[in-house]
Parts: structure tokens; sequence; C-alpha cells
């Protein structure tokens, strides 16, 4: 069956179905992993967007029940060169062919996936739409949302607090173990293994909702808080910000991605769009004052403008080294840092997994 892929631009690139038969639109990204396409589709980073992978075999190892980063599909729509209808893994429950059909949601395939992201590379991000015929395409797309138009942080967010232990979400109410300290997650669109990580570290993950007040946070009596990564312009979360004003010196903090732009914000920095985003498992980054370069894992649209930070509390701490954008910052009177790129990156690099200890030993220190 024909399915097509538009852009705003009016490039039209003719494919094959897969998953669900539905039109969709949204922001079309690439990313440039050459593996963890499950936990992309399930990262709440990537709600409103079209996702587009230019490694061109995917699924071959299928889909299990323990690698999804959420309760659900977050993409919009999903774009691939060739999908693989019949996995080979020993967790493997299903292909993703099998898994958007069931979620409802809309790929394509038989695309040059490459092709299409140079594209994107010379004219910037893009929305587009998945649909089953060019006329349909453009009459969705001459109505659709702008994806910077759209506060998807409030989509993502728990609609309530819990708590994360040893087999995953539990209710608040559940008693902690005394000897972890604990750590309040603002959710403003949290992977689970940024949870899982933190655990494994020693902590106790206490997750509260984007609009949790600097009250409502307090009240978990937390030893650290973190600010966690999500979707869209930071720029639209006003209250947000102001609830990280208050937060700075209350306790130890530490912010990743969004987390990070949340915390330049709160200081008096601004940030950007950027032309394509930062989105893959090889992305190096430099540390300026320690010298050490690592590979990261990213996914953001959006970055600090270190121009801004002139005259703040912020010190830029970490650049990229293919573009020299900010990639993390730290609050020179209170024990804030930050950092733009994903620690808890699986599939990915291991090279920054350590700060997940290092948070946590802070934290042990007013336990």
């Amino acid at each position: 069956m024909k399915r097509f892929l538009l852009l705003s631009d009016g490039s039209i690139f003719q494919g094959s179905a897969l998953g669900a038969s539905t039109n969709s639109s949204g922001e079309v990204v690439f990313n440039t992993g050459m593996t963890g396409y499950q936990e992309i589709l399930t990262d709440p980073s990537y709600a409103g967007q079209i996702v587009m992978l230019t490694y061109p075999l995917v699924g071959n190892y299928g889909i299990n029940d323990d690698d999804f980063e959420s309760g659900r599909i977050q993409v919009s729509g999903f774009i691939v060169k060739e999908a693989c209808d019949e996995p080979s893994n020993w967790r493997s429950a299903k292909s993703i062919d099998q898994l958007l059909k069931e979620r409802n949601i809309a790929g394509i395939q038989g695309l040059d996936t490459r092709m299409i992201t140079k594209h994107i590379r010379s004219a910037g991000v893009t929305m587009g739409v998945i649909c089953d015929s060019p006329e349909a395409g453009k009459a969705i797309l001459s109505s659709a949302k702008k994806y910077d138009d759209s506060d998807f942080v409030a989509q993502v967010t728990t609609s309530e607090p819990y708590k994360w232990g040893a087999s995953g979400r539990e209710d608040i109410s559940d008693e902690d173990p005394a000897s972890r300290p604990r750590l309040v997650v603002l959710d403003c669109g949290l992977k689970y293994n940024i949870l899982r990580r933190f655990w494994s570290a020693g902590c106790r993950p206490i997750v509260v909702p984007c609009d949790a007040t600097f009250d409502d946070i307090m009240s978990h009596k937390p030893d650290g808080i973190l600010l966690s990564p999500g979707p869209g312009d930071p720029q639209r979360l006003q209250p947000v910000i102001e609830t990280v004003k208050q937060l700075i010196g209350a306790r130890p903090m530490f912010g990743i991605c969004l987390g990070n732009q949340l915390l330049c914000h709160a200081v008096g920095g601004e940030t950007y769009k950027l032309k394509f985003g930062h989105r893959g498992s090889n992305h190096a980054v430099r540390d300026l004052e320690t010298g050490k370069v690592t590979i990261t894992s990213q996914n953001h649209g959006y970055a600090v403008d270190p121009n801004s930070l002139e005259g703040t509390r912020a010190i830029v701490t970490q650049l990229n080294v293919n573009d020299d954008t900010v990639e993390g910052i730290r609050i020179k009177d209170a024990d804030a840092w930050s950092i733009q790129y994903h620690p808890e990156a699986a599939p990915g690099p291991w090279d920054s997994r350590p700060y997940f200890h290092q948070f946590t030993e802070k934290m042990k220190v007013g336990h």
C-alpha cells in the first residue's frame, strides 16, 4: 500500500505503509542512532514529532516488554528506510509494524532517509505529514498547529505523584527504605531509565507533575531535586521556570536536557531553536573544567544561548565538540548544575553514567 510523506516546504516523498492506516502530522526530525528505536518511540521528548531514523535497517531485534521509556508511544509518526518483518531476539515479542498498528501510530518505509536527512540539515526542521494521498496531506498541513505553538510538557507529564522502586512504579504511599536519600523529580517528560539508574545508584526517586509548586516539592522532604528532560520550547514553561527559581539553593539540584534549559532560564538566560537539533547516540562533548571529552546520547531541538548567561549566576561548563553549543552549566552560589545530554542512554554510550552516582553522593551528605 502506498503512503506519502509531505513536508511543509512542498517536498513529497512516496513510500509504502508501515503501522496504522491513519494520517498524522508533526515536526519532522531525524535521529542518527544505530539502535534504540523502541526507546525513541516511547521517549516523551519526541511528543509532537515525526521521527526519521538514518540507519537503513530498523527493527531486526524486535520490540520487547522491558525497554519502554514511558507508558505509551510518544512520536506522532515514524519514518524508516526498511522495517524488519521477522525480528530475531530472545526478548522480542512483536515487530515494529505490529506495535505501531496496536498503538494506532502512522509510519512509512521505503524512503531514502539519508537523502531526506540532508534536505532537513540544509533547510531546517519542518512540519510534515504521513498520509495516504498528497491531496489529503496538503489539507492536513494547511490546518495543522505548528510544533512550537504547543505545550507538549503538559501532555506528557504524570497526572499524579508516584515513587520508583526495584520493581518500577509504586504508589506514593509506599514506605521508603530508610537508608535511601529522597530525590524529587519534576516530570516534564521523564524517561523511565533515569529512574532506574537513580534507583541503582542508591536513592529513592519520587516523581511529581510539572505543575508542582515549591511547597508541593518540599513536602516530600527531598535530599535532592531533578529537573527532567522533556519536549518543546522551554520558553513556554514560565510557571515551571518560576518554580525552579524558588528551588535553586533549597536542595542540591541536577538538570538533564530540558532541565538544563529550565535552569538557564531560571537565572535569567535565554534559549534558541537549533536548525535541525541534536538527536543520536554519537555526540562528542568537551568538559571545559577537566578537558575530558565524552561521547553522549542526545535528543533536543533547543539550546542555551551562552551570550545570555553573561552577568548571570551561571557558568558554562561543557560544550559540544561539533558546533560549540552549550552542553552544561552550573550555578556559582548554589549546588545546582545541569547537562544538555542524556546520561541514562540505553542503548547508547555509558561515558556519562557516573553522574547518577555523583549526584546521589551529594544527596547523601544532607540525608
